[in-house]
């Protein structure tokens, strides 16, 4: 899963003293996770302090300040990155302090204060630099909250805040360091080894030559590529440049070829077995083994990609557009034969974490795995040296410094909501909003969630709607799991939704295409994916989980309903199921869409019923239309 930032570009430096030394310490980052993953973790404050080290370094030496004249001397960035150093420094060397105080009772030394002053602005700057202001701003205005319009004491506020487990160094920052890093390492060694390739060719191979081969090429490689990437603005950066110029060629308009490929890449974030950096995080949250978040997104991943790739379809036969020429597609068996065993790596995580082996462990094995089984033939051991392995050690080091500052800075927020109860608030708030209806309070969480996702990576966007919003859409009698799942959904679909879609302003630049055209046809072509969370919180069994009444037919049957829902939405919106679709045909379309979302074996009837009829006349039409030009 590689991560990158939406909103900074590192720069590298010219002294290659310098270089050398940010090699050095990423590579000894990279090394030193895959050795706590591989023989065990130290104490939770050490091992996230340590994780935390690493990436402040990284970040001011990769991030420097800038100003109108240029860069300000190093020493500006190396000061604020010495007293960050210090501030955590200060923890381990007076750690048995630490561990034996009583929090919120033993006075604060006056180098506690100093530090922990010094520990929330460098995490600020530090995050400020890596992925914008957007996520310092919102722990900036939540410390205000704290300090200012409650009774919490401010040393109180800044002993929640650095020393203990519930602030900066609290679980988000673990399952950065635990989870995140390890499969950003995994990501870094799949790429290394040429994984990029076999995703292009098989998607190629499997679609490429049906009506609108290149647009499902596209859904079917970014679905591929979301394996190893968590990122939708990194997906889009890698598949379109191939995508998008095939999609063109073959008569998709840009704004349309930007918004295939902006929506596909995003879905990257829900697609296992390795998911986006927040799903580590709800699996921290909920207190559950990773493999059951990822068993957990499995169904809504797929009506996902459904609703996209038929989208395309519709598209394209409406247009009467095809597929790839037939000289250009690699052959399907060809691709297995010489690049199918670079799947190996990912089979290992499945099969690992159907084994219950902890997560971390199976993307350690994993990563070790890649450059091995590429070098095991002679087509894709070609360029690999051990400067391959240096390479990727130290990409992925750098790949994950943006999940790593999001997850301390989300720390802060997190801290000043425990300690204020501000999340029980805000919990009777939306209530109040809503007047007691789950749907309108589902319709809150959604805007919420696309909003801070705007403005934040997925993971903290996230993060905050768990500290203030899913405890009352819960609360309203939604299941945990598909609350946070809803949750999840929405923040990463912010990434395709205007104004500010940073996936679909990636794709729309590679198309030369227009934003805003881009951005209104990734929402169109994503409709159906705006449903599924609606869907799973209303039917849990399309999460896979089983109440009492729940079998294998109804959760089947539930799945069922559900594909054939959305697949008949994209009908709707793109006027077409087996043929042209008139503006009253499309409008039994939405209805017969509805009908089968909803769960309930009367309007599955009504659903069925008015799809069949849709179908039918429109056959007829075809017949007709045939036997008249014939």
């Amino acid at each position: 899963m590689q991560v990158i930032s939406d909103e900074s570009i590192a720069v590298d430096p010219s002294s290659k003293i310098l270089k050398k030394l940010i090699t050095v310490i990423a590579v000894t980052m990279s090394l030193y996770h895959m050795y706590v993953a591989g023989f065990g973790p130290p104490e939770a404050v050490i091992f996230r302090g340590t994780h935390l080290m690493f990436a402040l370094a990284l970040v001011f030496l990769l991030y420097p300040s800038k100003a109108e004249g240029g860069l300000i001397p190093r020493s500006y960035d190396m000061l604020i990155l010495a007293l960050g150093l210090a501030a955590i420094g200060h923890i381990f060397v007076d750690y048995e302090n630490f561990t034996n105080r009583i929090i919120y009772i033993d006075e604060l030394s006056k180098a506690d204060v100093f530090y922990s002053f010094v520990m929330v602005v460098v995490v600020l700057e530090g995050t400020r630099r890596v992925i914008g202001w957007a996520l310092p701003i919102t722990a900036i205005l939540f410390v205000a909250y704290a300090a200012f319009f409650t009774q919490v004491k401010l040393p109180v506020l800044l002993e929640q805040l650095y020393l203990s487990t519930e602030g900066i160094f609290g679980s988000t920052l673990g399952v950065s360091a635990s989870y995140v890093m390890l499969f950003v390492i995994f990501g870094a060694f799949m790429e290394k080894s040429g994984t990029g390739q076999l995703f292009m060719d098989f998607a190629m191979a499997l679609t490429g030559r049906s009506a609108g081969g290149p647009g499902k090429v596209a859904v079917v490689s970014s679905s591929l590529f979301g394996t190893v990437s968590g990122s939708a603005v990194a997906n889009v950066m890698v598949d379109g440049p191939i995508t998008i110029p095939l999609m063109k060629r073959t008569g998709f308009r840009p704004p349309f070829a930007a918004a295939v490929e902006s929506v596909a890449s995003t879905g990257g974030q829900l697609m296992p077995p390795v998911m986006g950096a927040a799903a580590f995080v709800m699996a921290e949250f909920l207190s559950v083994p990773y493999a059951q978040v990822a068993l957990w997104a499995v169904i809504p991943a797929l009506l996902y990609y459904a609703s996209v790739f038929f989208a395309v379809h519709f598209e394209a036969k409406r247009h009467g557009l095809g597929g790839v020429p037939e000289s250009e597609l690699p052959k399907f068996g060809q691709v297995m034969m010489q690049r199918g065993h670079l799947f190996i790596p990912i089979l290992i995580i499945l099969i690992g974490l159907f084994m219950g082996f902890s997560a971390p462990l199976c993307a350690l094995v994993a990563a070790l795995s890649c450059l091995p089984v590429a070098l095991a033939r002679k087509l894709t051991r070609q360029g690999i040296t051990w400067m391959t392995v240096i390479n990727a050690l130290e990409e992925g080091a750098r790949n994950a410094l943006s999940v790593a500052m999001a997850c301390a800075c989300a720390g802060i927020v997190i801290g000043c909501v425990t300690i204020t109860g501000l999340g029980i608030v805000f919990t009777q708030v939306v209530i109040e909003l809503a007047n007691n209806s789950l749907f309108l309070a589902l319709l809150l969480t959604a805007a919420a969630g696309i909003v801070l996702g705007m403005g934040m990576p997925t993971t903290p966007a996230y993060i905050v709607m768990v500290s203030l919003l899913i405890p009352a859409i819960i609360k309203l009698g939604v299941e945990v799991p598909a609350a946070h799942m809803f949750a999840l959904y929405f923040a990463i679909l912010s990434a395709i939704t205007p104004p500010v879609a940073l996936a679909v302003f990636a794709a729309a630049s590679l198309a030369k295409a227009n934003m805003w055209e881009s951005g209104f046809a990734a929402m169109r072509a994503a409709a159906p994916a705006y449903i599924v969370p609606f869907m799973f919180v209303y039917e849990p069994s399309l999460l896979l989980i089983f109440k009492d009444d729940t079998s294998y037919l109804t959760v089947f049957w539930s799945v069922m309903t559900a594909m054939i829902g959305v697949i008949a939405l994209a009908g709707g919106f793109f006027g077409w199921l087996v043929g042209y679709a008139t503006m009253y045909q499309r409008v039994l379309l939405f209805i017969s869409a509805v009908c089968l979302i909803k769960p309930g074996l009367i309007t599955d009837t009504i659903g069925f019923g008015l799809l069949a009829f849709v179908a039918i006349t429109q056959w007829y039409q075809n017949k007709r239309n045939a036997s008249a030009t014939a």
